[in-house]
């Protein structure tokens, strides 16, 4: 019986497999990070919220785990400003080729020790696993999948044993944030194909496992809620951005992180802004009055621009929070050493 989990592997970490030789999701696929910077303006709130109850320590890490082509990790080190900024350590961490941004450091391997916010965004699912036919014996299969005759399934051992590793190097905060199911869901049948995929190209393909395609599974986030323990929620994208500061409001107008907009303005995060000021990424803290200019666009009242802006971001915003769409991924969230209840709100229970 071939061993579908080492092909997997293989396919895309061995010699000449996909990620290993370079390939980054911008050329496959959608992800947040893509959209814009809307995902690591909200990142950097949590950030804030994990420095603060660390007690502001002299170094402060953000680590990308599952990095990619380095855009979220590129995002966060440029909009981080002010002391926190000047205290942050950004680490990327991938086993494709290392690449050069500014701020980041790239390594292949986890650091042994991560004081502040831990982020593996799409890492769980590009996790290599057993792949089987039910009926099976497997234990993990037992606890979180029961698979009947004929049923498909991915045993998520491998990705319970990642994350629990990851998060016990953490004092701070982890996050995982993927697409995914729960055992109820599976339990009742609902992927009884399984869920393994290929993509390549922006379209999903048939798997093969030569090097040619990006191959995946939805996370069993509740498992590796479990495997990982402590302090915990799950909760969707779609809420946890909204507690976050990351929501639309208003005619034209859109809400940043933690700040205050008047009719087609746009806030950064912690920024404040009155009517058609703009505050852009880089004036985080800063105050605009009526006419005040907050951020590198240079827009004052009644300006096109402001209203493009807002315009923009708004779509934006509205993509990361679609319902069935990126809205709809879980947020898996480990508090160590600081509580969750500090981190985010009570929240609905996630529900793919």
């Amino acid at each position: 019986m071939r061993d579908w989990e080492a092909a997997w592997r293989g396919a895309l970490y061995g010699p000449g497999g996909f990620f290993r030789r370079g390939e980054v999701p911008a050329g496959h696929f959608r992800t947040a990070p893509l959209v814009g910077p809307e995902l690591a303006e909200a990142l950097l709130v949590l950030l804030d919220r994990v420095d603060r109850l660390l007690g502001r320590p002299a170094r402060l890490d953000f680590v990308d785990v599952g990095a990619g082509g380095g855009e979220l990790s590129a995002a966060v080190r440029r909009l981080a400003t002010g002391p926190l900024g000047r205290r942050l350590h950004v680490t990327a961490v991938d086993l494709g080729p290392a690449r050069r941004l500014p701020g980041v450091r790239w390594t292949d391997t986890l650091p042994a020790r991560v004081e502040g916010l831990l982020v593996g965004h799409e890492w769980l699912d590009a996790i290599p696993c057993p792949l089987v036919t039910g009926p099976h014996d497997d234990p993990w299969l037992a606890r979180w999948w029961p698979v009947r005759e004929g049923w498909r399934a991915e045993v998520g051992a491998p990705r319970d044993a990642a994350w629990a590793d990851a998060v016990g190097r953490v004092r701070g905060a982890a996050l995982a944030i993927d697409y995914g199911h729960l055992r109820a869901d599976r339990a009742a049948g609902r992927y009884r194909s399984g869920t393994f995929a290929a993509y390549r190209g922006g379209r999903q393909v048939e798997p093969v496992f030569d090097g040619s395609c990006d191959l995946t599974a939805h996370v069993a986030l509740d498992a590796c809620a479990e495997a990982a323990g402590g302090d915990h929620v799950l909760v969707s994208q779609r809420d946890a951005l909204a507690a976050l500061g990351l929501t639309g409001a208003g005619p034209g107008g859109v809400v940043g992180l933690g700040g205050i907009v008047g009719p087609g303005g746009v806030v950064g995060p912690g920024g404040v802004v009155g009517p058609d000021g703009v505050v852009g990424p880089d004036g985080v803290g800063g105050i605009g009055g009526p006419d005040g200019v907050g951020g590198p666009l240079g827009v004052r009242r009644g300006g096109g621009m402001a209203w493009l802006e807002s315009a923009a971001r708004a779509s934006r915003v509205a993509e990361l929070r679609a319902v069935g769409g990126l809205g709809s991924f879980g947020w898996l969230l480990h508090g160590v050493d600081i509580p969750v209840s500090e981190l985010l709100p009570p929240l609905p229970p996630w529900h793919p």
